[in-house]
Formats: structure tokens, C-alpha cells, sequence
């Protein structure tokens, strides 16, 4: 447990070595005005905080920088979101305002954006089907107890399944069920056919159709589940790493640059994101390729369903508070730009 003394000390550390990206020492904490203390208590608390595992000293008799757990330890308890100007919200929030149709054009610029307010690497991870909807349906008998369901998507995609069916359905009640399917839900997004089987198919069925819940059972098998999508990756702002001190280093940036264009890796790490926003510094990330950076990434969902994730990728020593403060505003613009699309 840290002293308030030491918090504060830590705290000063971090946010210098964010700016200057140069080890920090107790003469130039001394002189901020928030802290008071003498350079000399000053040096004892940062020997402390060493040995405590909170700072490291790259160089005899150099400043201290923070090291993984210093960062972590900032994050959790010392940082305030904030640092973004009220124009930068403002320029979000007249981005999603508007009536953009490509969900692509929306993820692309969001990265875009991100990326040249931060000065880091921004990654987006979206739901292809997204632009996604229902083309047309149909159900093949193969015979009395299995079918085979067949879904037609506006881009010309093909999805079949075979699916048991109910004893006592018949050859009427399924070609019922599929006219009246069609005539509800053709043009309905992916990802809503779901909760529109309900709302928009299932008091129609009940009127006309036998077994009107047996077939409804057989549809929800049928149908494409919200969840069932493949993601893309939109990046921006891969160049960014390169204007960081940290990474002068030629193949510790290649590295990194070499990792930005593996797609699948990306968008498997993104989409093992827990929902919210989350921090992840230093060797805390998973891949070895990006134990030197740190990776901060904010769901965004519709209806309580999670379609993806929105992750700054930069150096150890990030602007915490404004990278979580900018990705706390996209991701609940996004939130919002879907719900109006999608309701």
C-alpha cells in the first residue's frame, strides 16, 4: 500500500516521463507546484518506489522512468480521464451525427480520427455483416424429419444448414412460413433477423400457420444467429510508432510494423476484448511483439449485443487519461449511431 506521499510522487513521475519521455528526477518534481516536497525526500520515496517495483533507473545516476506495474498502478488508482478538448469530443460527435450510410466509411474514419488526435496507432475491429441484410430465404425438405435452410444475403452471399424438423410440420406450413418470412424480413440487417423473427414474423405466423411454436423453433435454427459474423480490421496511423523515442530501435519497430499487418492476429486480439473499456500495459498484452507498448480498447454494442472494438496501440508511456477519455466518446457515439440505424 502506498503512501499518499508516494501516490502523488508516482503520480508526477508518471505524468513528466509521459510528456518529455525522458527519465524524471527529484529536482524537476520538486519544482511542479502540486507536489512541495524537498529534492531530497523527494529521492528517498523514488528509492522507495524503486525497490517496491514501481520505477526503474535505466542509467546510474539518471531520473527514474515507471516501470510495467508503476503503470499499471496509475492507471488503476492515479488517472483521470481527461486531457481532450472540448473540440476534439465535439468534432466526434459531428462525425457520428451524421448520416453516414457505409458502416466501413464510419470504422475507417473513426481510426482516422483517433489516430491523428493521439499521435499513436488506432485499430477497429467491425462486424462485416454489419452492411449486411436479408436478401431472400428458403427451406428444402429433404424429408420429413430434416430440411435444408438456405440464407441469401443483398451481397450475394450463400449460407445453408440443415435443420431437424418437428414431427406434424407440413409441407404447407413450411412454404407458409418461408412466403411470410420473406415478405417480413427481406432487407432487415444480419445481425437483427433474431429479434425481428419475433417481433415482425411471429404474430403473423400464430394466425395462419399450425405448430405455430414448433415453427418458430425451427426458424431461430434456421436463421443466422446476431453473433455469427466475421470481422475486419480498419487501421490508421501505423507511421505513428515510428515518431515515438521508444522505438529507434530498427527491429523493435519492424517488429511491431510487421505485427499491424497481420490481420487475423489483430483482429483476434481485439475481439478477445472484454466488454468496456480495458488497459493493458506492457507484458500484460499477450503478444511478445507488443510487450514495449501498451493497448487501451472500448467495446461498442446495439442492443446489448457487443459488435466490436476500438484499441489505441502505443507506447508504454501513453496519455492514459486522454486515450481512455477519446475512446470512452467513440464508443458510446458508435453505440448510438447504431441504435438509430438499427431500431
Amino acid at each position: 500500500m502506498l503512501t499518499d506521499r508516494q501516490r502523488m510522487i508516482l503520480n508526477a513521475i508518471v505524468d513528466d516521463y509521459i510528456r518529455s519521455a525522458e527519465p524524471v528526477g527529484s529536482r524537476s518534481i520538486s519544482k511542479r507546484g502540486d507536489v512541495g516536497f524537498s529534492p531530497a525526500t523527494i529521492r528517498n520515496e523514488m528509492s522507495d518506489l524503486e525497490e517496491l517495483g514501481f520505477l526503474e533507473q535505466p542509467h546510474t545516476s539518471a531520473g527514474r522512468i515507471p516501470s510495467i506495474k508503476g503503470y499499471r498502478y496509475y492507471v488503476d488508482h492515479l488517472v483521470k480521464p481527461g486531457g481532450i478538448q472540448p473540440k476534439e469530443a465535439a468534432s466526434f460527435r459531428s462525425f457520428f451525427a451524421e448520416r453516414i450510410t457505409e458502416m466501413e466509411q464510419v470504422m475507417q474514419q473513426a481510426a482516422t480520427i483517433l489516430a491523428s488526435m493521439t499521435n499513436y496507432t488506432s485499430i477497429a475491429l467491425g462486424p462485416d455483416s454489419i452492411n449486411h441484410s436479408l436478401k431472400h430465404f428458403q427451406l428444402v425438405p429433404l424429408n420429413a424429419e430434416t430440411a435444408v435452410a438456405i440464407v441469401v444475403t443483398n451481397t450475394g452471399h450463400v449460407e445453408n444448414r440443415t435443420i431437424s424438423l418437428p414431427e406434424g410440420i407440413s409441407v404447407s406450413d413450411l412454404e407458409k412460413t418461408v412466403h411470410i418470412l420473406n415478405a417480413k424480413l427481406a432487407g432487415v440487417p444480419m445481425m437483427r433477423l433474431t429479434s425481428k423473427l419475433y417481433s415482425e414474423v411471429g404474430e403473423e405466423l400464430s394466425r395462419y400457420v399450425d405448430h405455430y411454436e414448433q415453427v418458430m423453433s425451427v426458424l431461430e435454427s434456421a436463421l443466422p444467429a446476431g453473433d455469427e459474423h466475421e470481422h475486419r480490421v480498419y487501421l490508421s496511423g501505423a507511421t505513428n510508432m515510428l515518431t515515438q523515442p521508444e522505438f529507434k530501435d530498427v527491429d523493435k519497430i519492424k517488429t511491431i510494423l510487421d505485427l499491424l499487418e497481420e490481420t487475423p492476429t489483430l483482429s483476434k486480439m481485439l475481439s478477445s476484448a472484454p466488454s468496456g473499456i480495458q488497459v493493458r500495459i506492457g507484458t500484460e498484452n499477450e503478444l511478445e511483439a507488443i510487450n514495449d507498448c501498451s493497448v487501451i480498447t472500448a467495446t461498442y454494442a446495439i442492443n446489448g449485443q457487443s459488435l466490436g472494438t476500438i484499441g489505441i496501440l502505443g507506447p508504454t508511456r501513453m496519455d492514459y487519461a486522454k486515450v481512455i477519455s477519446l475512446l470512452d466518446v467513440v464508443s458510446k457515439d458508435m453505440t448510438s449511431l447504431l441504435s438509430r440505424w438499427y431500431r
